[in-house]
């Protein structure tokens, strides 16, 4: 069975396959979807569904008007939806490789570095920002985002943040010694910067860095100006792992800045503390003309867009979200 989904308002409509989720029946046919886990845990993708029936696998049947994740939905029947925003753009080319372990280092208390090597002649195109699926056993996966630059498409670097009991971060990163395989699927995603004037605001907790390191190589590498400014948001000085890197782009680069942002500051620790949505608010009030992309703890990206849109000026559509659900919480996350 095939059957039709229209998006209202407007005079998009694409096919959905019996047993097919909306958000990959609308990338398939040309449109993307904002999405993050895949996996029905953030709200990254909530959307309405005015009118028609679906199936919500785990919750039942749901007939519209209901606000649903986009990711788990699959209609039952001819629907209509209201996403948050639905845009053209060709369909992804996604390859699934076996990649093999160049260096594992641990970086911090709690987070380590992993570097991928792809078989040799084999690249992965993919835009800074966008993240890869680890393949485990029983085809589960666990979501990373790429950390390396674009432009070095024959590897990835992950940095994956140790969770307690963590299918990949506990029980199988430990083991991955020097040649040993990991199977990966790339690329996905929705967070990245589209090339454009203005300011942009990276805001990012833990390991919701990596994508912001590769949005800056990539930066670095095309020669772009366009002004960055990151706000890194950790319990202590030690968890962030790349501030050396990130205090000589300073230096080297004039659009490039760094705020370190502590909630569990040392004694003598001058710089700031909290939040980095405050931090980022206390340096630019007005930020009717930023850019805005938030990478991390699901709690930092969900109370930055509210705050930034409701008080401080911030466009809707110019705020761009990736939030880490760690996979103890609910089993089918992202780690």
């Amino acid at each position: 069975m095939t059957y039709t989904v229209s998006v209202r308002d407007s005079d998009i409509a694409f096919s959905c396959e019996q047993g097919q989720n909306v958000l990959d029946a609308a990338e398939r046919a040309g449109w993307t979807i904002p999405y993050s886990c895949r996996k029905g845990v953030c709200d990254t993708c909530l959307g309405s569904v005015t009118a028609g029936p679906l199936d919500m696998p785990g919750s039942g049947s749901v007939r519209g008007p209901a606000e649903v994740r986009l990711c788990r939905a699959q209609p039952t029947g001819d629907i209509e939806i209201a996403p948050r925003r639905i845009t053209a753009r060709t369909p992804p080319v996604r390859k699934r490789l076996t990649t093999t372990v160049h260096r594992r280092r641990q970086v911090a208390p709690g987070v380590t570095v992993l570097d991928l090597r792809y078989p040799i002649g084999r690249r992965t195109p993919f835009l800074a920002g966008q993240f890869l699926n680890v393949i485990l056993d029983g085809s589960d996966t666990r979501s990373y985002s790429l950390a390396n630059a674009p432009q070095h498409n024959n590897l990835a670097q992950l940095h994956v943040r140790h969770e307690p009991n963590g299918v990949f971060s506990a029980r199988i990163l430990q083991r991955l010694e020097f040649h040993a395989t990991v199977e990966i699927e790339a690329p996905f995603g929705e967070f990245f910067v589209e090339d454009g004037d203005g300011p942009v605001l990276l805001l990012a907790t833990g390991t919701g860095f990596a994508p912001m390191q590769s949005i800056v190589l990539d930066h670095i590498a095309r020669r772009l100006t366009r002004p960055l400014h990151l706000y890194w948001g950790a319990r202590t000085l030690d968890d962030l792992y790349a501030r050396t890197s990130l205090q000589a782009w300073t230096r080297r680069y004039p659009w490039f800045r760094f705020t370190p942002v502590l909630s569990r500051p040392h004694a003598g620790w001058e710089g700031t503390t909290g939040w980095v949505q405050a931090a980022a608010i206390a340096d630019h009030p007005d930020l009717s003309d930023h850019h805005i992309y938030a990478c991390g703890s699901e709690a930092m990206t969900r109370t930055a867009g509210e705050e930034l849109a409701r008080e401080h000026g911030m466009a809707p559509d110019r705020f761009h979200s990736d939030a880490f659900v760690s996979a103890v919480a609910a089993p089918v996350s992202v780690e």
